[in-house]
């Protein structure tokens, strides 16, 4: 038997927990998506191909059918029975990568509160079940809490968080679950699966919404877990109320559930029918993606009101459910005894016994114009009674809510300080220096800046100001300019791919000019590929209210941004400067707190540098033009567009251009002025207002003039 037990283990060390593909299986959708909303029965069909694993798994089976068997001659399936409430400490494992996948805080509780709500029972819409199955949702009687402490003892709020590209790569659930043991910012190891309930929230789970597996012999392997899509964690933020009840689905699978259609790898199959899922009052079913109530084609009403089918309307569990769940928790298969148990509870610091052991907060913005609100929010742990902030420049300056709004009026960086108690004497506090920003009063225009004042961009009080999320960061170069002796660099030469780094601006004061007038930005940069397969992506974006929202004016990208590749990290000459004209700022920004910045996401290629950035208010016919001012190597691209269109030229020596665009009619529909330099010049058109069809877009500087035909699509 110890040989037999073995092969079974390495069976299961070999076996790659969530290998799956992103090709979709439309029958195994629910109505309405186009993602398989579960996986479980595919994985473990796959599984239980394996002889080896069938054996062990059907033997494993028939254990707990023996336990179930003897809960029910006690008389535990009556519906109105009561046994000992079952407790499982859960870890939400977020893996992201900075993206709307690294959830809040407040989103993991929601999904909690709504698990601890199915399983006892506390929804409301079990009322209004279906007429055959009144009076049949039953009470799990299983409670779900987040586990307080590590595998090392260390005392954590039951989340951790790992930064890695593998969460938009579902292909290899054991990848992913490798990727957090490595890289969480809590406990770098292997947290068993016979001590938790391991969640694990990614952006890609190979095509599925969630899957996990019915109890094994998976014992300590952290793999012994639940994946799910961040979209169907919850009722807020990047979920919703449709997609809420995953997890409740999830667990019943992870507690020996299987679909109310039994084992077969999809719903809606009339073979379903001879199938069944173990429970007798499940009747049998062909397994619906709808709410269809008056499904019967196997006979008997189906249960589409049950978390374990597919349907939207999903709202109870059965006594029979209970029973089978029960029946894993009292098993050591899969090592779910081991996880309610209360030497395990208390060990990972889910036996009610919580004491306070930090203080955090986070805040809804850091960086505010003068007289915005600041949403702030207790992060601390555990068993939080009191609350004692600082907010110095702020309304209030003080606060004993939990999560209080604060007002600042004046510019300036302010500390922030948090004091925590749990209702004792036992005390933790926090304190973060110049945490919040409160920009100054928008600037005029017009605006130049070459950043030859600049000595850093990490003083508070700078116009501009950088951001990234792990790499380098923009800083200010000196040797380099276009046209003086400073500019801004991003060292990219080295940096992992898919980093993002960012210039930010403060606020302009646009609001004095009139929709007549014509507003356009530029800037200066250079840049070098460091391989020709390199597509590197440099924005442009604005924010009409302080930040709070970002839109795109424009984009430049791969090849457009250089074609030229430098393999050893790269300096400009002044001849690598190319000027950039972005005309997309609109009168719909003429606010009074416009913001800017520049966005770039590598690709690990060479270094990007910023200069000259310009922001002006002009009008057709102001510039004072002359015979010298002559257009050069003009080109349109793409053309045909389907959106923006480029337009690049050189000039002979700064000069102003005129760019007017028509329709085949004649009528003027697009006038901008721009301040060309010598060199090369890459304008950015507008084009979002154009319907599909033919235009002529004419430059002119001086008595040079030259008219281009492009097409939108």
């Amino acid at each position: 038997m110890k040989n037999y037990i073995i092969l079974i283990a390495l069976f299961l060390s070999n076996f790659s927990f969530g290998q799956t593909q992103n090709t979709i299986d439309p029958t195994n959708c629910r109505e309405g998506e186009t993602i398989e909303y579960c996986r479980q029965h595919v994985l473990h069909a796959e599984m239980m191909k394996d002889p080896i694993f069938k054996k062990q798994f059907e033997k494993e089976q028939a254990e707990m059918l023996e336990i179930e068997n003897a809960m029910q001659a006690k008389g535990k399936n009556d519906i109105n029975a009561k046994s000992a409430l079952y407790t499982i400490p859960v870890v939400f494992h977020i893996l992201h990568n900075d993206g709307t996948e690294n959830i809040s805080q407040a989103q993991i509780m929601d999904a909690l509160r709504i698990m601890n709500r199915d399983y006892s029972l506390q929804n409301a819409d079990a009322n209004n079940v279906y007429t055959p199955f009144q009076g049949l949702p039953a009470d799990m009687q299983i409670e779900f809490v987040l586990a307080t402490k590590a595998p090392n003892g260390a005392c954590f709020s039951g989340i951790t968080r790992t930064k890695n590209l593998l969460t938009e790569d579902g292909s290899s659930g054991s990848s992913q679950v490798n990727a957090i043991v490595a890289g969480n910012d809590v406990y770098n190891g292997q947290w068993p699966g016979n001590k938790y309930l391991n969640i694990f929230v990614c952006a890609d789970i190979g095509g599925a919404a969630g899957y996990t597996y019915l109890p094994g012999s998976q014992g300590t392997n952290m793999k012994n877990g639940i994946w799910v899509l961040d979209t169907y964690v919850g009722s807020i933020g990047t979920s919703n109320e449709n997609r809420s009840r995953t997890l409740t689905h999830e667990v019943g699978h992870w507690l020996n559930l299987p679909h109310c259609w039994g084992g077969t790898n999809s719903p809606g199959l009339a073979s379903n029918c001879n199938t069944d899922d173990g429970v007798t009052d499940t009747p049998n079913t062909i397994g619906v993606t709808s709410c269809y109530y008056f499904e019967n084609t196997c006979g008997p009403v189906a249960n589409v009101e049950n978390y374990m089918d597919y349907s939207y309307c999903s709202k109870m569990f059965t006594p029979g459910q209970r029973n089978r769940m029960h029946a894993a928790l009292n098993s050591g298969t899969g090592g779910r005894s081991t996880v309610v148990s209360a030497s395990n509870l208390a060990s990972v610091g889910a036996d009610s016994n919580l004491v306070i052991c930090a203080a955090d907060f986070t805040s809804s913005k850091i960086d505010v114009c003068v007289g915005d609100s600041v949403d702030f929010f207790d992060l601390s742990y555990h068993d939080i009674q009191n609350w004692n902030w600082s907010f110095p420049g702020g309304t209030p300056s003080t606060s004993n809510q939990k999560d209080p709004v604060v007002t600042y009026n004046t510019p300036g960086t302010y500390a922030v300080t948090l004091t925590t108690t749990d209702g004792s004497a036992n005390a933790m506090n926090e304190s973060k220096t110049a945490y919040i920003r409160v920009i100054p009063s928008g600037v005029t225009l017009p605006y130049l800046e070459g950043f030859e004042s600049y000595t850093s961009l990490t003083d508070p009080n700078s116009f501009w100001r950088t951001k990234s999320n792990t790499g380098n960061q923009f800083e200010v170069f000196t040797g380099a300019g276009s046209e003086g002796n400073k500019c801004v660099r991003l060292r990219n030469f080295g940096q992992p791919v898919q980093e993002f780094d960012q210039l930010l601006s403060n606020s302009f004061d646009l609001s004095a000019l009139n929709s007549s007038q014509i507003v356009t930005f530029s800037f200066k940069y250079a840049y070098r590929k460091r391989s020709s397969s390199n597509y590197e992506v440099l924005r442009m974006q604005v924010s009409k209210d302080c930040g709070n929202t970002w839109v795109v004016r424009k984009t430049i990208s791969g090849a457009s941004l250089s074609n030229i590749v430098a393999t050893s990290e790269w300096t400009p000459t002044v001849n690598d400067w190319v000027q950039v004209h972005v005309t997309g700022v609109n009168s719909s920004y003429f606010t009074s707190n416009l913001q800017t910045k520049f966005t770039f996401d590598s690709d690990g290629g060479n270094n990007l540098y910023l200069d000259q950035i310009n922001f002006y208010v002009g009008a057709p016919g102001t510039a004072n033009l002359t015979e010298l001012d002559v257009l050069q190597n003009i080109n349109l691209y793409p053309n045909p567009t389907d959106g923006d269109v480029n337009v690049r030229f050189s000039v002979l020596q700064a000069t102003p251009v005129t760019i007017t665009v028509q329709d085949i009619t004649g009528k003027l529909l697009q006038t901008h002025l721009v301040q060309a330099t010598e060199g090369d010049n890459l304008v950015l058109m507008d084009n979002e207002n154009l319907a599909a069809g033919m235009y002529f877009m004419k430059l002119k500087s001086g008595t040079s003039s030259e008219t281009l035909q492009f097409v939108v699509k």
